[in-house]
C-alpha cells in the first residue's frame, strides 16, 4: 500500500472514529424518559459475580457436562481402526 492509499484510510479511520464518538455522547442519558424507574445499583461484588463469576461458571458447567457425557473412545483409536 502506498502512502497515499495509507494516509486517505487513516484519515477514514479517525473521521468516522470522531463522528460516532460525538454521535453517542453520554450527555444524552442525563435526561431521564417518562415512566423510567432505575432500581437500586449493583455493589462491586455483586457486579464482579454478575459479570465475571457468572459466565466463567457456566463455560465451566457446560464444558463439564459435554466432557462427561462425551460417550467417544480415544481420538488415536478410531483413526487407526479406519486405516485399517
Amino acid at each position: 500500500m502506498d502512502k497515499k492509499n495509507a494516509l486517505r484510510a487513516g484519515a477514514l479511520a479517525a473521521g468516522t472514529t470522531l463522528m460516532m464518538l460525538l454521535m453517542s455522547s453520554p450527555a444524552l442519558a442525563l435526561t431521564r424518559d417518562d415512566g423510567d424507574d432505575p432500581g437500586p445499583g449493583l455493589s462491586v461484588v455483586e457486579t464482579l459475580g454478575l459479570y465475571v463469576v457468572a459466565p466463567i461458571g457456566l463455560f465451566l458447567l457446560i464444558s463439564g457436562l459435554v466432557w462427561v457425557l462425551d460417550g467417544s473412545t480415544d481420538r488415536d483409536d478410531t483413526k487407526a481402526r479406519a486405516k485399517a
